[in-house]
C-alpha cells in the first residue's frame, strides 16, 4: 500500500530525514512516534506529495510520488496537524467541495456525511461557516473530508489532537473500520497509549534515524511501548 525506500530529505544543512525505509501493507495501521522535530510530518507530508524530497522513492498504491503524483492522491487521503479549511464556506460546502474533487456522486457522498457527521457529531454543525468552529470541529470535518472518497491510505499528523474522548473513540473505531476493509493508515502521534492498543505495527524515529520498527508485540516485548520509547530516546522511564 505504501512503500519507503531509502528516502532523505534535508533542509540545508540539517538532515531531517535519513534513509528511512518502511512498508506499510494493506488492513494495517501503523503508528509513526517520535520526538517534535524528529522528522515525522516531515515524512508524512513527502508521502502525499507535499514535500520534495532528496533521495529514495516513495510509492502509495504501487504508483510513484515523484512520477505519479495524481495517481498517488487518487488513492490517499491526508489530515494534517493543524487543518487549514476554507473558513468562508460552511462544513457542509466544504465536503461538497471535495467530494466534487474526487468525482463522488451525490448519493455516495450524501450517505459518507450522514455516517461520518452522526459518528463524530457533527451533523447539526454542518451548516455553520468552518469560520465560526472550534479546533476539534475543525479537525472532526478534515476527518470527514478524508473518509468521503473512501481512500485506500489514510495519513495522519496527530490526529487525536482537540479531539473530545467521545470524538477520539470514534475516530478510532472509524481507523479500525477502515483497515478491516483493507485500507492501511500510516499515522503520527505522541500518545503512546492509543498508539500500543490500535496500532498493528509501530515505528520509532530519532532525529530522522529510524531505531525501531516493526509489529506492536515485537517493538513493545515484556515492556509498555512509553518504556520502550523513553529508553530509545535516553530518558529514564
Amino acid at each position: 500500500m505504501l512503500r519507503i525506500n531509502r528516502f532523505t530529505k534535508t533542509y540545508g544543512n540539517k538532515v531531517a530525514v535519513d534513509n528511512l525505509n518502511l512498508h506499510i501493507a494493506p488492513g494495517e495501521i501503523f503508528g509513526f512516534i517520535g520526538h517534535n522535530g524528529a522528522g515525522k510530518t516531515t515524512t508524512l507530508k513527502a508521502c502525499c506529495g507535499i514535500l520534495q524530497f532528496d533521495q529514495g522513492e516513495i510509492t502509495v498504491c504501487g504508483h510513484s510520488i515523484r512520477k505519479e503524483p495524481l495517481a498517488c492522491k487518487q488513492s490517499l487521503a491526508y489530515i494534517p496537524d493543524n487543518p487549514d479549511l476554507y473558513e468562508f464556506l460552511t462544513g457542509l460546502q466544504y465536503l461538497s467541495f471535495v467530494a466534487d474533487i474526487y468525482g463522488i456522486s451525490k448519493a455516495d457522498r450524501q450517505a459518507g456525511i450522514q455516517k461520518y457527521g452522526g459518528l463524530l457529531g457533527m451533523t447539526d454543525d454542518l451548516s455553520l461557516p468552518i469560520s465560526q468552529y472550534s479546533h476539534g470541529m475543525k479537525q472532526k470535518v478534515a476527518v470527514m473530508s478524508a473518509l468521503i472518497h473512501r481512500p485506500k491510505l489514510i495519513l495522519m499528523d496527530e490526529p487525536f489532537v482537540g479531539l473530545d474522548p467521545l470524538a477520539s473513540h470514534q475516530l478510532k473505531n472509524v481507523m479500525a473500520q477502515h483497515c478491516a476493509a483493507g485500507g492501511a493508515i500510516f499515522f503520527s502521534t505522541h500518545v503512546l497509549e492509543v498508539a500500543e492498543k490500535l496500532c498493528h505495527k509501530v515505528a520509532i524515529i530519532k532525529n530522522g534515524k529510524l531505531v525501531a520498527a516493526g509489529p506492536m508485540e515485537e517493538v513493545r516485548g515484556n515492556a509498555s511501548l512509553e518504556e520502550v520509547f523513553l529508553e530509545l530516546e535516553g530518558q529514564p522511564s
